[in-house]
Order: structure tokens, then sequence, then C-alpha cells
């Protein structure tokens, strides 16, 4: 996968960057939080295709969550449910605001396709005629959802990735901690009171922490400190700082740590919170800053929750700008 250029100042055009790359509209599909729902549930029909449309908006708007699975049938759940709820809530405000801007059917054959939008984006769930009655036909639509959400996500992270070196690099140019070491952070949160993560909050008249762009940004979207289970996944992705790297990175095995202060360099891998769903890849950098992917399969979330190293042996493929 080819990565966005980077300009001037990554660490605040991340987000800028991975939009222009895509080109495309960002939302896929309605989200919605998660919620049980019984697979043998039958799908709604309609009396006509414009009156499962108004259907299915006024659940979005509502937010009624069984509605809309209702609406598109329990085949929909992997599609509506990403493992972001963050990301899934903004989708689905960005297709409404769509909707209302504007909208049309437009007949594809036996599909009837809404369109929204300025741009006129093609929304990938035809309605179809089923007997006498219309449904969503979403089997059709759901690799193409599915694929535009993972799409965005592994560009979003691989840019968020070079921002958190980027960010590495501007915190080891000061003593932070006061001890007389320049080093690196071991955590992307500080402590309460201390600057041992890339992000603190800063007093008035100090210089803003080296992810604090960042975290202003991840703020506005909806993201924040979950009261228990740890940090929420980030645009579908879960981040970890690896302490040590292996045999097969350059300059071979060796702990980044010295006395328990992180001077030797830095790793971060970041995987999908929801293998298929919200990501197919896992990521890794260090302190070089040069990227690698791998699909770790179908136990990609205990395989990199339990990673401890940064090495890109030849199963890692380099991901080229």
């Amino acid at each position: 996968m080819k990565v966005p250029k980077r300009e001037s100042n990554p660490r605040t055009s991340v987000w800028q960057s991975v939009l222009a790359a895509l080109g495309v509209v960002t939302f896929i599909i309605f989200g919605v939080n998660h919620l049980c729902f019984a697979a043998t549930t039958q799908q709604k029909s309609f009396s006509s295709a414009e009156e499962a449309v108004k259907a299915a908006i006024a659940a979005a708007r509502s937010s009624n969550d069984k509605e809309l699975l209702a609406i598109f049938g329990p085949q929909a759940k992997e599609i509506l449910f990403s493992g972001d709820a963050v990301a899934d809530k903004d989708r689905r405000a960005q297709f409404i605001a769509a909707y209302d801007e504007k909208n049309r059917l437009a007949t594809k054959g036996e599909d009837t396709i809404l369109i929204v939008g300025k741009q006129e984006w093609p929304f990938p769930i035809p309605v179809v005629k089923k007997g006498q009655s219309w449904v969503f036909d979403t089997d059709k639509g759901k690799e193409e959802i599915l694929n535009r959400r993972i799409g965005e996500n592994e560009l979003f992270t691989i840019q968020a990735l070079l921002a958190v070196v980027d960010a590495q690099r501007e915190y080891a140019m000061k003593d932070r901690d006061k001890n007389g070491l320049l080093e690196y952070a071991q955590k992307f949160i500080s402590d309460p009171g201390k600057k041992n993560g890339l992000y603190w909050e800063a007093k008035q008249g100090e210089p803003e922490s080296p992810f604090g762009p960042i975290m202003v940004r991840a703020r506005s979207e909806g993201y924040k400190k979950q009261e228990s289970g740890g940090p929420p996944p980030y645009h579908g992705y879960y981040y970890k700082i690896l302490t040590a790297q292996g045999k097969d990175a350059p300059g071979g095995a060796y702990s980044y740590l010295v006395k328990g202060k992180m001077i030797g360099g830095f790793a971060v891998v970041a995987y999908p919170a929801q293998y298929g769903n919200s990501g197919v890849m896992t990521f890794i950098v260090n302190h070089d800053g040069k990227v690698f992917q791998k699909d770790l399969g179908k136990n990609t979330a205990s395989v990199a929750a339990t990673m401890k190293e940064y090495n890109p042996d030849k199963t890692w493929e380099e991901v080229k700008e």
C-alpha cells in the first residue's frame, strides 16, 4: 500500500493527508453501537424503493440500532459494527449530512441506488425488488463497504505511525523528567503531573506536548479515555509501544531500555480492533521511520497484543511512499 506524502508538519497534517489520498467520501455506512441481534431475525421489506430509503434514513437519524439491523438484515451486522464506536458514529453523521445536502434514486439494471451529496456518491447497498416487495440487497454491497473502510483505516494508521515517530523524536530532544538523560517516551499518555509520555496537559504559557495536536484532534472527533478496559481503538486500530527489537531488525537484537530508560530507540505496533472489519494489516515502525506491514490472520489481536519486540523479518513488507 502506498502512503500519502508527508507535509512539513506531519503531526498536524495526518488527517488531511489521509483524506486527500483517499479522494473519496469517508463515510461508508450508518455507524451504530453494538447490540445483540439474533441471526434468525427476518429482514424488513417495503412497498417501494423510496419507502425503504426513507425508513433507513429515519432509523439512522434517531440512532435506532435495532431498526437499522432489521432494515439491512442480520448479514449487515459486520458492516454496521466496525469495532470503533466513535468512527461508526462519525460515518453515520457524515452520511446523513450528505443525504440532506442532496439525494436521489437512480436505476441500474434491476438495482435502485441511492445517490447522496453534491459529489453524487452512490450508496453501495442497492434496493432490489423481491417478489412484490423491496429490500436492501446488503450482500451485494458488503464487500465494497468493508474494503473502503479497511483501506481508509489502514491509510490513516500508516500516517499516524509516522506522526508517532515525529513525536518521539521531538520528545527526545529535551530532558523531560530532569534526570540528565535524553530519552524516548515509554507510553503515549503521561502519568498525572508528569511528562513521561508523549502527551501531557500543557500549563498556560507552556509549549504543548509532542502529542498535543493529535490529542486535540482525537478529542474533537469524540475519542476519549474509557473508564475501564484500556484505550479505545483509534480509527479502527490499537497502538502499543515496543521496547526492544529482534534479530531481523537493523543492528540485530537488543533492548531499547538501559536501566529502565528508553535511550536505545523505540518502536510501535498498530493492529486492527476487529480483523477483517476495521482493518487487515498489522503495522510496525521504529526510530528509523520505516513502516512495515503484515497480515497476521484471524489471530491478529492475540499475536499483536503479546508482541514484545520490533522484528521485521522477510515476512513483513515495507510500506513504500
